[in-house]
């Protein structure tokens, strides 16, 4: 079965910046899940996995535009640091989490004061262009409950 639209899809990865350091992998866990032509990953990975089939492997390398898009200069922000998730002690350059109107969101550390920390909102891979090694693990039809839901469930997915 070839992946298309409304399909679950079940893959390993590994991410290379562009100095070719592993900056993730999902090998040793569960593979990643998702529903395919919904926008549940990034378009540039999306697009690399239409047509392909259960047991492919393939690397592609996303630019920016089609992964966490560009940088942005005015996306820093000060907040109370005890409205950060992750650490009880931060340094510059640690990914916390932060709870907005729109959910949890990570950002990137860039400086700590007594009472307040400013933060990066860019995604810390925003503005890098990425390798992805892509193992294909299944690839089957999506249940209603995931079509009516826009994600996939079950391991590497969505749990309610």
């Amino acid at each position: 079965m070839s992946i298309e639209k409304n399909q679950v899809v079940l893959f390993h990865y590994s991410v290379r910046d562009e100095q070719d350091n592993v900056v993730e992998n999902s090998h040793g866990g569960e593979p990643n899940a998702y529903l395919h032509g919904h926008g549940g990953i990034i378009k540039g990975l999306e697009e690399a996995l239409e047509g392909r089939d259960a047991g492919d492997t393939f690397s592609v390398t996303v630019t920016p535009d089609k992964a966490y898009g560009p940088r942005k200069a005015d996306a820093i922000q000060r907040v109370p640091i005890k409205h950060l998730m992750g650490a009880k002690r931060w340094k510059p350059g640690m990914v916390a989490q932060v709870q907005t109107e729109q959910g949890p969101r990570h950002v990137v550390v860039a400086k700590v004061g007594h009472k307040f920390a400013d933060v990066d909102t860019n995604h810390p891979m925003a503005g890098r262009t990425l390798t992805f090694d892509i193992e294909v693990i299944d690839v089957r039809a999506a249940t209603p409950e995931e079509l009516s839901h826009g994600h996939a469930h079950g391991p590497g997915g969505h749990h309610h």
